[in-house]
Formats: C-alpha cells, sequence, structure tokens
C-alpha cells in the first residue's frame, strides 16, 4: 500500500521546504524567535532558591580549615563559599553575589592581591587582624564593614593570638557574566605590622558625620572610606528605633563624599528588629545575602521559613518575598546587587502586606 506524503495546501510551503528551511537556520548558527519558549517570561524564573547557611557549621568546618589548610600562593585566602542548592553546584550564594567565611589563624597573613570584582568584609568574630588597602592599614573588629573596592589591593594580616572569622560578600558572578574579571598577584614584601588605631581613610572621611575637608575629594566609583564602625552603625540604629515606634529601623551604608552606595554593584545596608517585631513583607528582583549579627529571628524567603541564630546566612533571590520576624533583638548585615538594577533602569519592587 503506498504511503500517504504530506501535500502543503495551495500558497503553502511543502513539509520538506520548511524542515531544509531549519536545516539552513540551523547551519548558520541562527535560531528562529517563534520557537523559543519561555525568553520573555510573566516573572524572572527562579535558579537560586531561598537558603539558610547555620553559624554552627560554617564556624567547626572554618576552624577545620585553619587546622588543615595552609595559607600560600596557591590558594591566597582560607574561604568557604556558600553554595547555593539551586546553582547546580556553582560556589554562588546567588546568581550575582558571592558570599563566604573567611578563617585567619593567629600569626597568619594573607598576603596581596588585586581583582576586578568588588569585595567587603563584615566581621562576625575575633579581634586584632587588620587589612591593608592600598597601602592603607584598617583594623578589623566585629561588627565592623570593611571595603576593598574593585582593582584595590589588600592583603590581611592577624599578628594577635586569637583567630578571626568575616563574612565576604564580592559581586564575581556578575562580573564573570559581564567577562570582565583579572586578577593579579601582589609582590611578597615585608610591611609594617604596627597599625594605627584608625586608618587614614578615617582620618580624612570618617572624622565626623557629613564633614569631609576641601581638596580631598577624588574622583571614584566607590567610597573612600573603607570602614565603617559597629559602634557608629549601633548608636543609628538605635535612635532609629527609638523614633520609628514600630520595633524596628534600617540604614543604608553610603560614600560620605556623594551620598550614594559604598560600592557601584554593592548596597550594604544594616537593619535591627526588636523581639516580637516584624518588617514589613515585600519583594524585589535582584539578590540579596544576610548574616545574622546578633540576636534570633524566623525569616520567611517566598514559602519558606528559617529559624535564624547568631552568625546564620542567607540568601533571598529575585523577586523572593522576604519577612523578619524578630524571636529576639536582632541585627541583620545585608549585601545585594540593587545598585545594578538601578543604574540600568531595571528595578522593581513591591510591599506585599
Amino acid at each position: 500500500m503506498a504511503s500517504t506524503k504530506f501535500t502543503a495546501p495551495d500558497g503553502m510551503p511543502k513539509k520538506n521546504e520548511v524542515n531544509e528551511f531549519y536545516e539552513s537556520v540551523a547551519e548558520a548558527d541562527l535560531q528562529p524567535l517563534w520557537v523559543q519558549k519561555g525568553i520573555m517570561p510573566k516573572e524572572p524564573p527562579l535558579a537560586a532558591v531561598p537558603f539558610a547557611w547555620k553559624w554552627k557549621t560554617l564556624k567547626e568546618l572554618a576552624e577545620r580549615s585553619g587546622e588543615l589548610i595552609p595559607i600560600d600562593r596557591g590558594g591566597d585566602r582560607r574561604v568557604l563559599s556558600l553554595s547555593n542548592p539551586g546553582l547546580a553546584g556553582q560556589p554562588y550564594a546567588t546568581q550575582t553575589l558571592w558570599g563566604a567565611v573567611q578563617y585567619l589563624g593567629p600569626g597568619e597573613v594573607a598576603p596581596a592581591h588585586r581583582h576586578t570584582p568588588a569585595a567587603l568584609r563584615f566581621v562576625i568574630e575575633g579581634s586584632g587582624v587588620w587589612t591593608l588597602v592600598n597601602g592603607d592599614p584598617v583594623p578589623m573588629e566585629p561588627g565592623d564593614l570593611v571595603l576593598t573596592p574593585s582593582w584595590s589591593w589588600h592583603e590581611h594580616h592577624n599578628p594577635g593570638k586569637s583567630p578571626m572569622i568575616w563574612f565576604d560578600a564580592l559581586d564575581l558572578p556578575l562580573a564573570r557574566s559581564l567577562d570582565a574579571v583579572f586578577f593579579e598577584n601582589g609582590p611578597d614584601q615585608m610591611v609594617n605590622r604596627a597599625v594605627d588605631p584608625i586608618s587614614n581613610s578615617e582620618l580624612t572621611y570618617g572624622t565626623s558625620s557629613g564633614l569631609v575637608p576641601f581638596g580631598q575629594i577624588e574622583e571614584m566609583p566607590y567610597s573612600p572610606l573603607f570602614a565603617y564602625r559597629w559602634k557608629d552603625t549601633d548608636r543609628a540604629l538605635s535612635r532609629l528605633v527609638e523614633m520609628s515606634g514600630n520595633g524596628r529601623a534600617s540604614l543604608r551604608f553610603v560614600d560620605p563624599t556623594r551620598g550614594v552606595d559604598v560600592m557601584p554593584t554593592m548596597r550594604c545596608s544594616m537593619h535591627r528588629v526588636l523581639a516580637g517585631s516584624k518588617t514589613r513583607k515585600h519583594r524585589r528582583n535582584g539578590s540579596s545575602v544576610w548574616v545574622t549579627f546578633r540576636g534570633s529571628a524566623v525569616a520567611t524567603i517566598g514559602d519558606e521559613h528559617f529559624h535564624l541564630d547568631e552568625g546564620d546566612m542567607f540568601a533571598v533571590p529575585s523577586w523572593c518575598s522576604l519577612t523578619i520576624e524578630a524571636t529576639q533583638d536582632a541585627d541583620f548585615f545585608c549585601t545585594s546587587d540593587a545598585p545594578v538594577f538601578e543604574k540600568l533602569g531595571l528595578a522593581r519592587e513591591e510591599l506585599l502586606d
């Protein structure tokens, strides 16, 4: 019995002609738009997922790494990166942000290097470590935010007798997606280990809020103030909470010379929620990584609930709703990619309560 062949209606191409057309398109490394699915979704599809990392585990493994893994020019840093389960094994907390814990033992030095991804440090535990940022020695203490902006030389020194653990955040995934990552090792040299209690950047730009000296402002894409001290942050949060009357307050770290975010790709903020109080439910595109600095709380990210204690870290993916309800007075450090979305005109945010 003879097979029935496909015959196109008058004016329509025959099936074999359509197949030949698609083959020609593929051979030319082209793709027809009309067969694409999901290019323009109604909302951002999630790759990263809401997730929390417990401080107990982070600290135990960081301390174990200090016992087993030396610091040398092979690795430069003893760092455990937050790996979001939704990102197929990549060492990223979200699709745009790297988050990690770094451990520096007594007497150790993490040697100098620089890279185009911008980085910041938020100190969780320990004392006596200092970071050399473009030649400026910056002491580090718990609750301090320390900046190492894009392409700035930086190295970490621990002259003391106890270790320090801090939170690292970088815009590394974003820089990689833009093919913009460059890296360079610094010279191995002796550095004066006598450190003043206050850095040059603080003497110049941080002596008094809202005041900067004439003739000192340089055109930089990042804040010239490299350290934001916990005592100042704590005092400001206390005043804001008292003024708010609703048991919560938030502040943003800014460049003192321009009033903009400390770095062009990362926003840094601090949030205080008193016991029994709750933040407003909201969502925004772009992502964020949070550190529970003090207290305890329950964070609801999308449909997931995470019980948080001191030191716990969590990731909020793009367009996931977030609320935080404190079970004890709690302080949170947060870094996000919000400046990028705002500069590109892509920022979107919704209040949901």
